[in-house]
């Protein structure tokens, strides 16, 4: 079953669904096509290392062994159900629709979405790939990966949205690449989650996403409403595919299954973050998204951030209650959840919920299968807001 099968609440139109959460496996040539000849030989590119095909940027330093296309959907329709299948994938055995614009479309027409927002692979979900390399070259990567979705975007006819990679280790290059972002006519930018892991251009710490020095960044995203997305493994600090959350004697496949549900909690860490550093209360129109993280969790940190502040930092004053603030400022993203989803959705806020796929990662819906069921608790307007209207608000997409 697709989402194909859903009406729209109150006409016999279809829904224009919007998939809040899909990645793009970078064509091989995706930085070469674009790149000035100066650069060709260092921006990222599959070349052999080590013996093995693989991802590497500035000519010999490696950012995707294998040169896995992180897709799981493969191009029989079939899809790869366990990590230690999945590693081995290349760009010939998956769907065309992971990393090529057309047979995405068609895809998404099979079945029934509209349009996608679509996150990045290669550099990290953050842009924490290029850390690597110079402050030049890291510029120039984040600059041509912007260039060249803004005109996947184009070819998709407004269908697909890529987010902005940002180059977050120089504020004022941040600024300015926001603000060329949107003259680009992309609709929202990626960032670190940790940037205070890492050291600036001059070998200085960078201060943290809670510390005033980031205001420039907020005042243009308020001004230009850009939402600012956390994706999970945004950082190297939250990025542990098959880490240390799981313990050494599981296999490599459950150790990916539970560092993968890990993750989600990591965006509560950043998003109580944000709430408790007051920058809401100078920015109150900021737009935060946090991707691919279910929402079971939010009720829960919500109402903890509410009772620890007041049990352990009493004397702090907010404009609002950290609850409220996420009510006003952030958004979340379901996929798989089933149980008692639709109270659950009502519970986090019904103007607060996205629906994504992840497609074509590992954990992707694919196929879409049981959505209406397990949204028949929604009155007809509420599921029009978690699966079209609310992510068109927040992404300025036009869908009448």
């Amino acid at each position: 079953m697709t989402t194909a099968t859903l009406e729209h609440g109150d006409s016999k139109t279809r829904l224009k669904i919007i998939d809040a959460d899909t990645h793009l496996s970078e064509p091989p040539d995706l930085w070469l096509k674009h790149a000035p000849a100066a650069l060709r030989d260092r921006v990222p590119q599959i070349k052999q290392y080590n013996g093995r095909t693989s991802w590497v940027i500035d000519g010999d330093k490696p950012i995707g062994l294998g040169a896995n296309p992180y897709s799981a959907v493969l191009k029989d329709g079939g899809k790869v159900m366990d990590v230690e299948d999945f590693g081995p994938l290349t760009y010939a055995d998956v769907h065309p629709g992971s990393y090529a614009v057309k047979p995405r479309l068609a895809e998404m027409d099979r079945c029934g979405v509209w349009a996608q927002i679509v996150y990045p692979n290669i550099l990290g979900f953050g842009g924490q790939g290029a850390a690597k390399v110079d402050p030049a070259l890291r510029l120039a990567c984040v600059q041509i990966y912007n260039d060249a979705t803004a005109e996947m975007q184009a070819e998709s006819g407004l269908r697909l949205f890529p987010m902005a990679l940002l180059p977050w280790w120089d504020l004022a290059a941040a600024v300015k690449e926001t603000e060329r972002a949107k003259t680009l006519g992309l609709r929202g930018v990626n960032i670190n989650s940790d940037p205070h892991t890492h050291k600036d251009e001059d070998g200085q710490p960078i201060p943290d996403l809670g510390s005033p020095r980031w205001d420039p960044l907020w005042e243009v995203c308020q001004a230009l409403d850009m939402p600012i997305n956390f994706h999970i493994g945004a950082s190297e600090q939250s990025m542990d595919w098959v880490g240390g959350q799981g313990w050494p004697s599981l296999d490599t496949s459950l150790r990916g299954a539970l560092s993968g549900s890990m993750l989600f909690f990591n965006n509560g860490r950043v998003m109580a973050n944000i709430i408790y550093s007051r920058a809401l209360d100078r920015y109150p129109q900021l737009k935060f998204v946090s991707v691919e993280s279910g929402i079971g969790w939010v009720p829960f940190l919500l109402e903890s951030l509410d009772h620890q502040l007041d049990g352990m930092a009493g004397n702090r004053r907010f404009e609002m209650r950290p609850s409220e603030y996420f009510k006003r400022n952030f958004y979340a993203c379901f996929w798989f959840e089933k149980d008692d989803i639709s109270q659950m959705i009502r519970k986090v806020g019904v103007d607060n919920v996205l629906f994504e796929t992840d497609f074509p990662h590992p954990t992707c819906l694919f196929p879409i299968d049981d959505l209406d069921a397990r949204l028949s608790g929604l009155t007809l307007p509420e599921r029009d807001k978690v699966l079209s209207t609310n992510a068109a608000r927040v992404y300025n997409i036009p869908i009448a």
